[in-house]
């Protein structure tokens, strides 16, 4: 499924691909691999609240400052959290970032192989075969409790409403 200018980068439409994901709808299971290249899935993570970030790439400012701001802010609300980011970056440049920033309370995992994360969260950007800037909170049933999908691929997400449900959440 395609979704014309469903999002924009610099102002200029971009096509989504995959449906849309929805409040209330049980989280589809996905597989990407983690920094050792060992595929890694939704259900690793069962019984966990999870806060997915798909984002375009690790290595641009706006992804710097949203995956340090979540290792900082987001891993102090709940032992039950964690949080993943997603992107099409390898492994072995997350896992260099992730070293060279000090994130060690987000995981990473890359999309790149299949994509499979990018067309089941409908976050797959057709033009650049990156993924948007979304995120999903999965409470611990693997119910989509909250989605945010960035309009506009430069800018950073909402912060605040973000942690405000994350609260609501782990509660």
């Amino acid at each position: 499924m395609e979704r014309k200018n469903a999002i924009t980068m610099k102002g200029n439409p971009l096509t989504l691909l995959g449906e849309s994901i929805k409040v209330g709808q049980e989280a589809k299971n996905f597989k990407a691999l983690d920094q050792g290249l060992k595929e890694v899935s939704l259900d690793s993570f069962k019984g966990k609240i999870k806060l997915i970030a798909s984002v375009p790439s690790l290595d641009t400012p706006v992804c710097d400052t949203e995956i340090k701001r979540f290792n900082d802010e987001a891993a102090k609300l709940s032992k039950d959290l964690v949080i993943i980011f997603i992107s099409m970056d390898l492994p072995f440049a997350q896992k260099r970032f992730c070293q060279m920033n000090s994130i060690n309370k987000v995981k990473t995992l890359s999309d790149h192989r299949d994509a499979d994360f990018g067309m089941k969260y409908g976050v797959l950007i057709k033009e650049l075969r990156l993924l948007a800037r979304a995120l999903f909170i999965i409470d611990r049933s693997d119910i989509i409790r909250y989605v945010q999908l960035v309009p506009e691929l430069s800018s950073p997400p909402d912060y605040d409403a973000t942690i405000v449900e994350l609260k609501k959440i782990t509660a």
